[in-house]
């Protein structure tokens, strides 16, 4: 299998290629050439398998250079119960007899992207090896909140290996900003940017397509990756969960073999509801795939009316990770969606950086109109929703779970649609704890790490002990640069 850029599909990579690249030289996504199918007969293997040998299973369909042998290894490593609170890594917990809740914060940073950044560094530094790459890889994030923590703790110390995250200044929560200028470990640096996570990811973007920077820092011996979500080797870890939550569901026997279920996704980078849109085309049972957003609703519009339009307000919200209103990995849905029509996509990204705004054709406007459902909510339906998940059904739920439970409500009265639907949640509660405690009537908060223990005394929950621990550790990075100097921070830490 060979993956191909969304802006120039005639330039053929191996997956090792593509993962150590992260992001094509032209400006596009590097994706699969072809998608592999799963069958009933694979569904009722994997329904037997444990989370680490599903993840083997799926991500050797994708991954033809690397052995079975060497993803077993790296599928035990990355989700090791010395990494991960709960033996099933991604549990499926019932809230009520038609609605599941996808846990994907189980791991060492208590958000979703542990799943695939977990994987991550196992696959970059095999991709390196396989490419025979003598140069260290310098990793560039931006993050609204939760990939930079995830991606620093998945990096950490990994050799040949450097990390640098960027991420806006008053654009994450209290509990999301320690945990990444706390971080440990010889290779990583960590600075915000003033501005939201848009020009946070701009800039970084900015910095890959740079040709003079590129050719200093190989003179310097590093060469720019990426561990953002435009990296495929973060999108395939993602549809390992919905295979996986599918055969739960099956094995408790709350669906039978075959039965469709819905999927509804919190997102504003469009990767995570994109790897369900991938695990469906591969013959996962799934239904309506629910695009849930926030205020900042450019994908609700998007899929709507097919207008993708930018150019709007910008929201500073109580769901920090959803606060983007350029959605990266909408381009490889468009790429899917247009028959790999990358002249296409390469006119529609043109125009997005030109104009902030593009208009996609009637084949694509149907296509999304068959696939996908979209609503958004505020932060006061939010907290709304919060309160009303914990009196009602005893479910403590985090900012962004709660925009998926309410568009999903919005769906449910729109549509009369009853179909089975797994929630997917995205964070635990304890990292957003001042708008959890708001949204359950409690005004006067705690400071710092304190108000952790103020959510337990309210809840009679445990805090997860990566965030506990935050009370011990010492801040190590407190420098902000405005996103024209991101470029200096980069090659000062690269000297």
């Amino acid at each position: 299998m060979y993956y191909v850029s969304t802006r120039d599909k005639s330039k053929k990579l191996t997956a090792a290629q593509a993962i150590a690249l992260g992001l094509s030289r032209d400006g596009g996504l590097l994706t699969p050439e072809t998608l592999p199918s799963i069958s009933e007969q694979d569904l009722v293997a994997l329904k037997e398998m444990n989370y680490q040998d599903r993840a083997t299973f799926i991500m050797k369909l994708f991954l033809e250079d690397f052995t079975k042998e060497e993803l077993d290894s790296y599928a035990q490593k990355a989700y090791s119960m010395e990494k991960f609170d709960h033996q099933e890594i991604a549990p499926v917990y019932t809230v009520d007899q038609i609605t599941h809740s996808l846990e994907l914060w189980h791991g060492p940073t208590s958000a979703f992207k542990d799943m695939a950044l977990q994987m991550l560094p196992h696959l970059l530094s095999a991709s390196l090896v396989k490419t025979e790459e003598e140069k260290t890889v310098c990793i560039l994030v931006a993050t609204s909140g939760d990939t930079g923590k995830a991606a620093l703790e998945g990096f950490r110390d990994v050799d040949k290996t450097k990390i640098l995250v960027f991420y806006p200044k008053d654009g994450v929560s209290d509990i999301q900003g320690l945990q990444m200028q706390t971080q440990e470990g010889n290779n990583v640096g960590v600075c915000s940017v003033f501005g939201n996570f848009d020009d946070a990811q701009t800039g970084v973007k900015k910095l890959f397509s740079d040709v003079k920077l590129r050719e200093d820092l190989e003179n310097r011996g590093y060469f720019l990756s990426s561990a953002n979500s435009i990296n495929w080797g973060r999108v395939l870890p993602q549809l390992v969960y919905y295979v996986s939550s599918y055969c739960d569901l099956v094995k408790k026997g709350t669906i039978k073999q075959g039965d469709l279920v819905n999927i509804c996704v919190p997102t504003g980078n469009f990767g995570n509801i994109l790897a369900g849109y991938y695990a469906k085309r591969m013959g996962l049972p799934i239904g309506k795939l629910i695009c849930a957003s926030n205020s900042n609703n450019v994908l609700t519009d998007f899929i709507k009316t097919g207008i993708y339009d930018r150019n709007r307000q910008f929201y500073t919200t109580m769901s920090p990770s959803m606060d983007i209103l350029i959605s990266s990995n909408l381009e490889r849905l468009l790429f899917a969606m247009s028959n790999e029509n990358d002249t296409l996509v390469a006119d529609y990204m043109q125009a997005l950086n030109d104009t902030g705004k593009y208009e996609v054709n009637d084949t694509i406007k149907s296509a999304l109109e068959a696939e996908f459902y979209a609503g958004y909510c505020d932060d006061a339906k939010t907290q709304v929703t919060i309160q009303k998940m914990w009196t009602e059904n005893d479910y403590l739920i985090d900012p962004h779970t709660a925009v998926a439970f309410d568009v999903l409500e919005q769906y449910r009265n729109e549509t009369g649609d009853n179909t089975q639907t797994i929630v997917v949640s995205t964070a635990s509660p304890f990292k957003f704890c001042d708008n959890v405690l708001g949204a359950l009537g409690v005004t006067d908060l705690n400071e710092g790490v304190d108000i952790l223990d103020q959510l337990t005394e309210k809840t009679n929950m445990k805090a997860p002990a990566p965030l506990a621990e935050l009370r011990n550790k010492t801040i190590r990075f407190e420098d902000s640069v405005e996103k024209e100097q991101m470029i200096d921070v980069v090659l000062d830490m690269l000297k």
